[in-house]
């Protein structure tokens, strides 16, 4: 049985989430927000291991903390293929405009598709662009659970007026994608509270 645990970071109050299975150690993190020290301290203290790094999509408040939480746990950084521009170039990931330029060169890039394996806990890569080109979720299917971004948020979506968003896109993300999973998967989104795919799409105003 799969287990989430969340922080909190960042200037956004970017969710930044940790995956493992119930009674071992080793965790996948998924957007490790600004805060790559502060995350390996209390994940250590906590006795997990980070075992790789994988992110929803490359706005600055989503990533400012990986190359400080790769550097420390030797985790390689793994993001949609499409996304490696917006990664690269602090003029769209938005940190140039909110502070610092920051960057992030991925150790390797996934696939819509594709079936990962990390630590023995197996997920789907689901493309869901609209928010940036790039974005996407991350489903364990056997556990109901997804982890969303900036994609859904509990009866909202994410925004579309920054560089590579587009309202279309996202629209037909959430609707031909994600409103396929069962209604009782758990929804963990980039900011906010969870939810679920059947609430989504009984009360969502957006789509």
């Amino acid at each position: 049985m799969l287990k989430i645990g969340k922080f909190i970071l960042s200037s956004c109050a970017t969710n930044c989430y940790f995956v493992y299975e119930e009674g071992k150690k080793d965790v996948i993190f998924f957007d490790p927000g600004d805060r790559g020290e502060y995350i390996y301290e209390k994940i250590t203290e906590a006795g997990f291991h980070i075992a790789a790094i994988y992110l929803t999509h490359g706005h600055f408040d989503h990533i400012e903390g990986c190359n400080e939480l790769r550097n420390l746990t030797g985790a390689k950084v793994y993001a949609l293929d499409v996304e490696k521009e917006l990664l690269e170039d602090p003029a769209i990931n938005l940190s140039g405009a909110f502070g610092s330029a920051y960057t992030v060169v991925a150790d390797g890039f996934v696939k819509d598709g594709d079936i990962c394996t990390e630590a023995g806990m197996t997920f789907k890569v689901i493309a869901t662009p609209g928010h940036t080109k790039g974005g996407c979720c991350y489903y364990f299917e056997e556990d109901d659970i997804l982890i969303a971004g900036d994609t859904l948020f509990e009866e909202s979506v994410g925004r579309i007026d920054f560089p590579g968003g587009s309202a279309s896109e996202l629209i037909h993300s959430i609707r031909e994608k994600l409103f396929l999973l069962p209604d009782d998967t758990k929804v963990y989104p980039g900011h906010g509270e969870a939810t679920t795919i059947g609430h989504e799409k009984e009360y969502n105003p957006c789509v």
